[in-house]
């Protein structure tokens, strides 16, 4: 049973339900309103701002009817219905977490343990079925990455992975960069060394959030990949030294990448970035691609990196990382402000040749969103 019972001489209702009981402002009411003079019925973008609301919005009349309440605002005299569920899915009234680095729901970090537990499907099924697709994108939006097998194995076939949920980011490397050895590479990935586990691109401003290595060949000795959670990291972290991972997330690094002519990218983020709120939203670190740190201040430039080599350790913790060998037709996504990746050392003999493109994670969340509404299924 649902009760509604307007509070604060108009300035709010309490809104019961099943045990649970939220408050809402009038005016966060009226700017949400959903009926057709207020957003376009077609593609529900908001017909008003909010300057047209009076400031001095006011409930007159709050009732239940079934599903709905009905509304009516002064000084407008207006009466607008709102779906229930819809609220309490949007309720504000609640107390969230206030420590810095806290994670959202929606996410789930994993250490080697969740070797088992990877996100994977085969590339024909999720072309197929919409709701294989759905699964399988929401386990990568909620672990950071996932594997697909059984694709074709052919020039260009990664692309065929980026059109799952959006569209390639083209940077200074082209539509897509090939990883094998390179005779004077332009960058160390183009090369048959060892690489810690790192973020793509720190140096961009804003970086691809997603990135995609698809096997083409794969018959070297060694070059097994590695994904570490980056997120997972830094909690590790918050948990040994406070202080350090506040060192990290308050004060810029710097990243620069001029590795060929006319080139020179340059950002400045924290290698753990925290939201107003204190959200952990991304980690970058990429050592090959540090620049001079020079946003520190001296006082604390020592704690700095003291927590950097810490960070550094736990990264590269074999109980944090997560090791596998692609085979020709394979590939692995990685959400690239979260999940760092590597790749072990491989020998001059065989071949080893991935392809390789960014995409950006906004598509990949909307992809699966829209599954999930088409579909009627509940999210992963």
């Amino acid at each position: 049973m649902t009760t509604v019972e307007i509070i604060e001489n108009g300035n709010a209702i309490a809104l019961a339900s099943g045990g649970q009981m939220y408050r809402f402002h009038a005016i966060w009411l009226r700017d949400n309103a959903w009926d057709a003079e207020t957003r376009a019925p077609g593609n529900g973008q908001r017909l008003i701002a909010l300057r047209d609301i009076p400031a001095d919005t006011r409930i007159s009349v709050a009732r239940v009817n079934e599903d709905k309440i009905r509304i009516r605002f002064t000084p407008e005299e207006r009466e607008i219905d709102y779906d229930i569920r819809w609220l309490f899915d949007h309720a504000y009234d609640q107390v969230k977490s206030t420590n810095s680095g806290w994670i959202s729901d929606e996410i789930e970090i994993w250490d080697s343990g969740i070797s088992d537990r990877i996100p994977m499907a085969d590339f024909e099924e999720v072309k197929a079925d919409r709701a294989a697709l759905s699964q399988w994108l929401g386990g990568v939006a909620r672990h950071g990455f996932g594997k697909l097998t059984g694709g074709p194995v052919e020039e260009g076939a990664l692309f065929q992975v980026a059109d799952l949920f959006g569209y390639v980011r083209e940077t200074n490397y082209g539509r897509h960069f090939e990883v094998r050895t390179e005779v004077n590479p332009t960058n160390l990935a183009y090369t048959g060394l060892g690489l810690q586990a790192h973020t793509d691109n720190p140096y961009r401003d804003p970086v691809p959030s997603v990135q995609i290595l698809y096997c083409l060949e794969n018959s070297a000795a060694g070059g097994e990949n590695m994904v570490v959670d980056g997120f997972a990291c830094a909690q590790r972290l918050r948990e040994e030294d406070p202080e350090g991972f506040a060192l990290l997330s308050r004060y810029c690094a710097r990243f620069e990448y001029a590795g060929e002519d006319g080139v020179c990218l340059r950002a400045r983020r924290p290698m753990i970035e925290l939201a107003p709120d204190g959200e952990l939203i991304g980690v970058r670190f990429n050592n090959r691609s540090a620049a001079a740190i020079t946003d520190v201040p001296y006082e604390h430039m020592e704690g700095y990196y003291d927590a950097y080599r810490r960070l550094g350790e736990i990264i590269d913790d074999p109980a944090m990382e997560v090791t596998f060998k692609l085979s020709p037709g394979e590939c692995f996504i990685v959400n690239n402000t979260r999940v760092l990746h590597a790749r072990k050392g491989y020998s001059g003999e065989g071949s080893r040749w991935l392809q390789g493109c960014y995409a950006d994670m906004d598509g990949l969340r909307s992809t699966h969103a829209a599954l999930v509404q088409e579909l009627g299924l509940a999210a992963e």
